[in-house]
């Protein structure tokens, strides 16, 4: 069985990430999405609700495909998490030069100290390519409607945290 590790914080889950899960699924036939977890970091959703959330998104775009996907947590090296789920295949998600170059760094180092993973590089819908994160938090924090950026459950989570 072909397993594939998609890491990153999902703080929220963006359409983006949902486009780099779905075409993951397309080239595995299990995906784990690792969740980063940082200690000196507050984010706004818990790992449980950021699980949580990854499953529904998924649940929703892809239902035939939701026991394809697991999500765990991580602290440290992404080759470790990936040794630790049994993945051959990192996942990354590009959206413009600066995310390539970045990634191929990464990309490099990783392959340097785990030959045996091969990191794919997937490229974001055009659509997705502007949305981040970061961004999605700021806008959603001082009251914008992020609705275009997210799956429609994580709007419903967001408004529920910024309680509108």
């Amino acid at each position: 069985m072909t397993i594939a590790l998609y890491p990153g914080s999902f703080d929220p889950m963006t359409n983006g990430h949902l486009d780099i899960l779905v075409q993951a699924l397309n080239i595995a036939e299990r995906v784990v999405v690792a969740i980063g977890v940082h200690p000196g970091k507050v984010p706004v959703f818990s790992f449980e609700e950021r699980a949580a959330l990854i499953a529904a998104a998924l649940s929703e775009a892809l239902p035939e495909r939701e026991d394809s996907l697991s999500v765990v947590s991580f602290e440290g090296l992404v080759i470790d998490a990936a040794r630790q789920q049994g993945a051959t295949i990192l996942v990354r998600g590009l959206r413009d030069g600066t995310d390539f170059d970045y990634e191929m760094q990464m990309a490099s180092m990783n392959r340097t100290m785990a030959p045996d993973l091969q990191t794919v590089f997937l490229p974001s819908a055009a659509a997705s390519r502007p949305i981040t994160a970061t961004l999605v938090r700021q806008i959603a924090a001082m009251g914008g409607n992020v609705g275009e950026f997210v799956p429609a459950v994580v709007l419903r989570a967001l408004n529920e945290k910024h309680k509108r």
